[in-house]
């Protein structure tokens, strides 16, 4: 196709019909996962899964591709959707309206996926979704801590064994280990994070829909815990969810064509 020969230039015609052949699921349409999406279906992956149950908001017009004025509201997965096949209208779109926990885990065979990319939130999502991907054979990428950072430059790509830093991977490591799992790939950032300034009362307002789901201090150690009953919102910015996600997306690429 024309609208992929620039991509060709640098992989060839057979890399290029692998990845049209290729199914990427992707678990979590938001700041990082988005970006995944957007890049995948811009070097021309031929099918997709969409996997999320939130809904686009106000807070998510400052770092999520997929979040404008027109698409307030909207699943995040239908929003995605009609994105993709605005730049790819052959493209196979499967869209899925939940979130992906232990208890909704059974509606996915990983075997049909020829890559899976975890960008959700929750400890337990992540460690199932890594289980299963693994159980099938499945190459899985996942995403670590992308909030309270400001430096797009350090994120890096590395085996959970080798993280540092980031709480999240600490949190995963360990848990990992105790079900047997040493080796996953990574998307990590190597910054330390910030503390927040302050709430944001909207931001908490557009967070309590989902705070059940993600909950986001479940990414932390118990000390780094916030109050019971409480949930501190992350701090983002419109460069480090992206960073992270096309980082997570060029590793699909290379994975799927070598």
């Amino acid at each position: 196709m024309e609208a992929f020969s620039r991509t060709e230039l640098l992989i060839g015609q057979e890399a290029m019909t692998r990845l049209s052949r290729s199914r990427v699921a992707i678990f979590g349409i938001g700041g990082v996962g988005g970006y995944v999406v957007e890049a995948l279906i811009r070097s021309g992956v031929g099918a997709l899964d969409l996997i999320d149950n939130d809904t686009v908001s106000v807070s998510n017009l400052n770092r999520q591709i997929i979040a404008t004025t027109a698409t307030i509201g909207q699943y995040k997965v239908d929003a995605a959707r009609e994105r993709c096949l605005s730049i790819n209208p052959q493209a196979q779109l499967r869209t899925y309206r939940t979130f992906y926990l232990p208890e909704t885990a059974d509606q996915f065979d990983f075997h049909d996926y020829d890559y899976v990319v975890d960008a959700i939130d929750t400890v337990s999502g992540k460690l199932m979704l890594i289980e299963q991907a693994l159980h099938a054979g499945t190459p899985v990428i996942s995403s670590m801590g992308a909030g309270n950072k400001m430096n797009p430059a350090a994120f890096e790509v590395a085996d959970i064994s080798e993280t540092t830093v980031c709480p999240l991977a600490r949190v995963m490591r360990r848990e990992l280990r105790k079900r047997g799992i040493e080796h996953v790939k990574v998307v990590y950032s190597k910054e330390p994070a910030m503390t927040p300034l302050a709430d944001c009362s909207d931001a908490n307002a557009a967070a309590d829909k989902t705070v059940k789901h993600t909950a986001t201090a479940g990414n932390l150690d118990e000390a780094e815990q916030p109050p019971q009953g409480k949930r501190q919102i992350p701090g983002s910015n419109a460069f480090v969810p992206a960073a992270a996600g096309l980082l997570i997306a060029s590793e699909v690429i290379k994975d799927l064509i070598t």
